[in-house]
């Protein structure tokens, strides 16, 4: 008999020490949600953290904008950089704040659509930085997003400056005839590094030439030299970005 009451005595412990063991990490989720969500926050850490936001957002305008080798810079759309990461920022702090609020919130964001096109490749690196900097330093994360940011922003500086030493230019020329086309193809063998044809119209009285090339120098001068040719109607120089569509 005292054996049998020494095993259910032994049985009761273990089942009262899982018991406990379950109700103790169940009670730790819970603190754990307790703690992290709160219903006011300090005005201290929202002036820092958007403080942070805005100094990382500045840093993401100036480099876009030393860096941008499109057609045409938008200033809008650079400030729109700044103004995402510390509009973010404090989307962050509000979802790390409240529990319910960050539930509804996810649910209101996962509706929204952003319908404004995008045409450079780059300009969604920096939206998708400027989103990503705005959240990590909502999260408190500040070591990380400003030396993520520095290290980001240098990579950037330097792939992006040194692909754009050598600026193309297209070409644009309307000729009389074939003479005159001769004579434009002679004078950009001499003067320029390298070149193709990227477009050739033909109509009466007219030979349409658009042409890619790399100048020895970045002067505009040298279309005045085309344009001085025999036979030609017109040319055209245009700094492009590298795309074209025929």
């Amino acid at each position: 008999m005292s054996i049998l009451a020494t095993l259910a005595a032994a049985g009761t412990t273990t089942a009262a020490q899982s018991t406990e063991t379950t109700t103790t990490f169940t009670d730790m989720i819970k603190n754990s949600v307790v703690d992290n969500f709160v219903s006011d926050i300090s005005i201290s850490k929202i002036l820092i953290t958007l403080g942070v936001a805005f100094l990382i957002g500045f840093f993401i305008y100036l480099l876009y904008k030393r860096v941008f080798s499109g057609v045409l810079y938008s200033k809008s759309f650079n400030v729109s950089l700044m103004g995402m990461t510390m509009i973010t920022a404090t989307v962050i702090i509000a979802i790390n704040s409240n529990l319910v609020l960050s539930l509804g919130m996810v649910g209101a964001l996962s509706i929204v659509r952003f319908r404004t096109p995008i045409k450079d490749p780059t300009d969604l690196i920096f939206l998708f930085w400027a989103a990503v900097a705005g959240i990590v330093t909502g999260a408190g994360f500040f070591t990380l997003a400003i030396i993520g940011s520095v290290i980001i922003g240098l990579i950037l500086f330097l792939f992006i400056k040194r692909s754009s030493v050598e600026t193309p230019y297209l070409l644009v020329v309307n000729c009389e005839g074939d003479d005159s086309e001769r004579e434009v193809h002679s004078h950009l063998n001499k003067s320029v590094k390298r070149y193709n044809v990227k477009q050739k119209t033909v109509t009466k009285g007219n030979i349409e030439l658009t042409l890619e090339l790399r100048l020895d120098d970045k002067e505009g001068g040298f279309v005045n030299t085309v344009s001085d040719i025999t036979g030609v109607k017109n040319a055209l120089l245009i700094s492009y970005s590298g795309d074209y569509v025929s």
